[in-house]
């Protein structure tokens, strides 16, 4: 009788931790899928900190010698006004000039010039600032006989390259900002914010932020997190 007995209590103290334990679970496994999702942005205004500028001079003729001693003449002077400008040698080059003979096109008559060509001195540099600066003054180039053509498919080019800089400070500012989201839908259901379940970083944007200002960048991020709710 004895060994009945606790034969007895070591089942039913068994039964009990089991149904603790299946109480837990339970509780556990509600617990997980109460979840807030929630999304946390950051943005920030920069200025462009590389810039490639294409300068063009166009012109045509009948001699082809003598449109191409201008082309060269023309390079050398735009050249000559962006060093004047204190812009680095190395961050001029001067491309191969293109020369186009319309009398062998069948689709081009009554050409009054058999030549067109151009040449196009580029500006890449990080001085944006002083490249820009440089931009109203093309006029000047006027005094010695050079016209700048404006060409719309070779348009001044922007960029920002310091990217991994920023980072972390916008990760971290849009990651509070969506801890901020989450705590507050916590506290409207009238739950606790508990642990991350999830966390996803989103691709980082950088874009014009106007038309007219394509210098100044505006950089973008959004991350997306999951936090369990408590009781």
């Amino acid at each position: 009788m004895k060994n009945f007995r606790i034969e007895a209590a070591i089942v039913a103290l068994g039964l009990a931790l089991m149904g603790l334990f299946i109480k837990n679970g339970i509780y556990s496994l509600s617990t997980r899928d109460r979840v807030v999702s929630v999304r946390g942005l950051a943005e920030k205004e920069v200025k462009a900190d590389h810039v490639i500028w294409p300068v063009i001079y166009k012109t045509a003729g009948n001699d082809i010698t003598a449109v191409n001693a201008e082309l060269t003449n023309a390079s050398r002077k735009i050249v000559a006004f962006l060093r004047r400008g204190g812009i680095k040698p190395a961050d001029i080059s001067t491309g191969v000039p293109q020369i186009n003979d319309l009398w062998s096109n069948d689709y081009v008559s009554n050409a009054r010039n058999r030549y067109t060509a151009q040449v196009t001195v580029t500006v890449s540099s990080k001085e944006v600032d002083k490249v820009r600066s440089l931009m109203p003054r093309l006029g000047e180039l006027m005094a010695e006989g050079i016209a700048i053509t404006r060409d719309y498919s070779a348009t001044t080019q922007y960029d920002f390259t310091s990217l991994n800089k920023i980072k972390p400070g916008m990760i971290e500012q849009a990651t509070k900002n969506a801890r901020e989201a989450a705590e507050k839908f916590a506290k409207d259901s009238e739950s606790k914010l508990g642990k991350i379940k999830s966390a996803e970083q989103g691709l980082f944007t950088i874009e014009d932020r106007d038309s007219n200002t394509p210098y100044i960048k505006n950089v973008r991020v959004v991350t997306k997190l999951e936090y369990y709710l408590d009781n």
